[in-house]
């Protein structure tokens, strides 16, 4: 049989040390939100592959959707021979965007593709160059995205120079004591000193912030930036990379914000875990790029498209934002009860919408946050038979990513194993029935 450690050493020799991985545990198969790995230990999926899988690992109607089209053609490049699922795509996706008035869809691999592109559109759109982010945002990996992105470690030493003229202002987190003013102070202290707002083409927001630590934007920040993009004409893109698809009990998680973007980021769950992703947009915005200036060999795959349509099916035939609400609910509850427990290791700011959900571990003196403490958490986890996440500027939050089909069950099971992982003397060993079942034929 092959085990977790052989893989690991094979791993090690083949593949380089600049991708880490948050377990050991090697995957061998998954439903909906179990994973099982190549050992047939069984686990709870709390992270989702990230945010990717709101309708689950393997979806029925999402293998179906992919068999047919697996049975037509796999690739033919929508720039050489456009096919249907495409458009198709781009018309639900209009249809569902969060602003007023005409809206259109091009369609990408991957999130960093997405960003980046979303301020190729705005450039072209406005005539200027600068973009504004900000500090502990997370908008991909390759070199502009990673411009954009708020956080050094990991995600940018070593690599620069960047592009220029991205800025960065602080986002608001009540836990750190950066409120809206802050930033808006930032924003413009910023106008002042370094970037005339004329030259700007647009500001980008998480409606989450994902990587930077679950942090949700205020509603007054968003109308205060929707207030200054109209009054001196820059778009407004909404990064709903992680926020998008029903996660955080809306469609969209900039709809919790009450204002309209001009440009919006999609990936991750979209297609549930296939690669796909894309820019809505106002399609006077969206059409400003001359033919040929926007694409990519494999963006739009006929194969993610099918899936796509299938999630979109599922989302609303399931319910599935009304069900991120209620999972919420139980999250927190559960969650709030642990805080409260006497021998837990020490939680705070609790926050979130829908079934996207942070919290912090905190030093229990200081209240500083515990990196290294959430680090522990998450191992007692999958100990507990538990995948769990963190993220954070420091590393400090614990975030909930359980797909949005999850069994009630099954969802008590991994807060059941949350409650063990937060225990200051956990148990080593699984308990079980978890982490050691054989996985299904």
């Amino acid at each position: 049989m092959t085990t977790n450690i052989d893989l690991a050493a094979r791993r090690s020799a083949a593949v380089p040390r600049g991708v880490g991985s948050s377990t050991a545990i090697y995957a061998d198969r998954a439903e909906n939100a179990e994973l099982w790995d190549v050992e047939g230990r069984r686990f709870v999926d709390f992270a989702g592959g990230i945010a990717v899988l709101n309708v689950g690992h393997r979806h029925p109607a999402v293998m179906a959707a992919v068999r047919a089209q697996l049975n037509r053609f796999t690739h033919t490049a929508f720039q050489v021979a456009p096919y249907e699922s495409y458009v198709a795509l781009a018309e639900r996706l209009n249809a569902i965007a969060p602003f007023t008035g005409p809206a259109k869809t091009i369609l990408f691999t991957t999130g960093a593709e997405a960003t980046e592109n979303a301020v190729k559109i705005a450039r072209a759109a406005t005539r200027r160059p600068a973009v504004i982010a900000f500090a502990g945002g997370f908008h991909g990996r390759t070199l502009l995205a990673s411009a954009m992105t708020g956080k050094v470690m990991p995600y940018k030493r070593g690599f620069g120079p960047f592009p220029g003229d991205i800025h960065h202002i602080p986002f608001p987190i009540p836990g750190k004591g950066i409120d809206t003013a802050d930033s808006l102070r930032g924003l413009d202290m910023l106008f002042a000193a370094d970037v005339d707002p004329m030259q700007v083409a647009a500001i980008i927001i998480e409606p989450i912030q994902g990587e930077g630590g679950f942090n949700p934007a205020p509603p007054d920040l968003l109308r205060a930036l929707r207030e200054r993009c109209d009054k001196h004409g820059i778009l407004l893109i909404a990064d709903e990379v992680q926020t998008g698809f029903a996660r955080t009990g809306r469609m969209f998680g900039i709809e919790h914000g009450g204002v309209e973007p001009d440009l919006i980021c999609i990936a991750k769950s979209m297609a549930g875990g296939f690669p796909l992703s894309g820019v809505i947009g106002r399609a006077a915005v969206m059409d400003a790029v001359d033919p040929g200036g926007l694409g990519g060999t494999y963006g739009g795959s006929p194969v993610a498209c099918a899936a796509a349509l299938a999630v979109l099916d599922v989302i609303e035939q399931e319910g599935l934002a009304e069900r991120a609400a209620v999972m919420g609910g139980t999250i927190r509850d559960r969650i709030e009860a642990a805080a409260r427990r006497n021998g837990n290791v020490a939680v705070a700011n609790l926050r979130g919408h829908g079934a996207m959900i942070g919290f912090d571990i905190v030093d229990p003196d200081t209240d500083a946050p515990d990196g290294d403490g959430a680090k522990a958490v998450c191992a007692r986890a999958l100990e507990a038979g538990l995948i769990l996440l963190s993220c954070g500027t420091q590393g400090e939050t614990i975030r909930i990513l359980v797909p949005l089909t999850v069994s009630d069950a099954v969802l008590d099971e991994g807060l059941t194993a949350l409650d063990t992982a937060l225990m200051r003397d956990a148990p080593a060993a699984p308990k079980e029935g978890v982490g050691s079942e054989a996985a299904p034929a």
